[in-house]
């Protein structure tokens, strides 16, 4: 997945967020639960206490001992985890599970009230204790004062705390898969108009629309709106630069035609060094203007992105064009256009670009003219080959635009120089080689739109 899209980041950011909250919520619940559970055993062991209390009678020798067993079965077995112990001086009683191990209490001032301590025990193991000391009447009916205690193994604690941990670490760990699903597809969902701007946008790339149509939420449609206004004053800004290009042509128009009858006036009187300079002029200056329109139109074609246009008519109504030409000399016409091969632009640039290339490899080709359409990869691929002389690679490498090539030949080489700004208008390019027909081979590849 793209790192850059917001999509990405925020799916990120929302499950670092819920992984954070979890991981404190689990430390937070541990602990309660840890709290809990030895508050839970504490109180057991407090009911075990007092359970000792209501057995516990001092015999002549003033040794203490339980009328009846206690019920539990771990008290019976050694170093079962469960213990008790009832304590008068040197005269004390246990439990089987202690066997021959004595529970020192620390001295501590808490009267008679019942309080709780940590323990070493048996075979080196920490015990939670509950300590409570009772008066209890001895045989000579005087009170004997007893310290009962009751403990519990701390490792059963331990186990009963990690069972529950990891009963947490499951429960939390589905719960942040579930949230993270849930969180990704309210992002997806809150992602939505800015997908549907993105298919706006690129509808509009493509040329099959020129505005970003659709109902958007508070937040984006005014985003929206200001797109919308900017492709507005973009499309009448290009409307008019066309219309500008067009209108130079035509203010130009005149001044040339006055020139052209001045060129025909000094032709009459004779003059032919004055006529001949003019008339090449007036030329150039058309060819001029021809090349400059091709591009301004070029221009506007490309940045409007009007859409892609099949190629085959376009060539066939062209050849059949040249084809019909005085001078056409029988030349065989070879023409290899796949039918669904299209030009991403204006179909008057294709017919531009197809006519100059056309009908310049009429002129120089002996025998045969052919015609290559084709779609490689992302790009339209258009070439046109002749068996005429061609041009050597220096020749090749040193064409600068413009430039003839021939004066033998009528035109001013500028074919090829509006056929180059209408590629480069495109983001395409023109490639010059020789052809496997002996002539000249002249490529133009297009890029298509994303």
């Amino acid at each position: 997945m793209n790192t850059r899209s917001l999509l990405f980041r925020l799916s990120c950011a929302a499950a670092l967020a819920i992984a954070i909250a979890l991981s404190l919520a689990a430390f937070g619940l541990r602990s309660i639960f840890n709290q809990e559970i030895e508050r839970r055993a504490a109180s057991e062991l407090g009911q075990i206490v007092v359970a000792l209390a209501g057995q516990v009678k001092i015999d002549a020798n003033g040794t203490p001992s339980l009328e009846a067993p206690m019920s539990d079965p771990r008290f019976e077995k050694p170093y079962g985890g469960l213990y008790w112990q009832i304590s008068n001086g040197d005269n004390r009683a246990r439990s089987r599970s202690l066997w021959d191990y004595s529970l020192t209490v620390p001295a501590a001032q808490h009267g008679d009230t019942r309080w709780t301590t940590d323990l070493a025990g048996p075979d080196h193991a920490k015990l939670l204790a509950v300590v409570q000391t009772i008066a209890v009447a001895s045989p000579s009916g005087s009170d004997v004062r007893l310290q009962l205690v009751a403990a519990l193994d701390r490792t059963d604690l331990a186990k009963s705390q990690q069972y529950l941990f990891r009963l947490l670490l499951l429960s939390l760990s589905a719960l942040g898969l579930i949230l993270i699903v849930a969180m990704s597809i309210f992002i997806r969902l809150a992602l939505r108009p800015f997908d549907e701007l993105g298919r706006g946008l690129r509808r509009i790339h493509a040329g099959s629309s020129r505005s970003l149509d659709g109902r958007f939420p508070n937040e984006v449609q005014p985003v929206v709106n200001d797109l919308n206004r900017l492709i507005a004053f973009q499309d009448a800004a290009l409307e008019r630069a066309k219309t500008h290009a067009a209108d130079l042509a035509h203010g130009l128009k005149t001044p040339l035609a006055v020139l052209g009858a001045v060129a025909r006036q000094a032709r009459h009187d004779d003059s032919h060094e004055l006529a001949d300079p003019i008339d090449e002029q007036i030329l150039l200056m058309g060819k001029q203007v021809d090349r400059v329109l091709a591009r301004a139109r070029a221009g506007v074609s490309a940045a409007l992105s009007r859409g892609a246009i099949p190629v085959a008519p376009v060539a066939d109504k062209i050849v059949r064009a040249l084809r019909r030409l005085p001078d056409d000399r029988g030349l065989q016409w070879d023409c290899d256009v796949a039918g669904d091969v299209s030009f991403p632009g204006d179909e008057g640039d294709l017919t531009e670009i197809l006519a100059n290339l056309l009908d310049n490899a009429r002129k120089w080709a002996a025998t045969r003219v052919r015609l290559t359409v084709m779609q490689t990869g992302d790009h339209t691929l258009l070439r046109v080959e002749d068996d005429g002389p061609g041009l050597q690679t220096e020749q090749m490498q040193t064409i600068g635009r413009g430039q003839r090539w021939d004066e033998t030949l009528p035109g001013t080489g500028f074919g090829l120089a509006i056929t180059r700004d209408l590629a480069e208008a495109y983001r395409g390019r023109i490639e010059l080689e020789r052809s496997a027909l002996g002539g000249l081979s002249v490529a133009v590849i297009v890029p298509r739109p994303a």
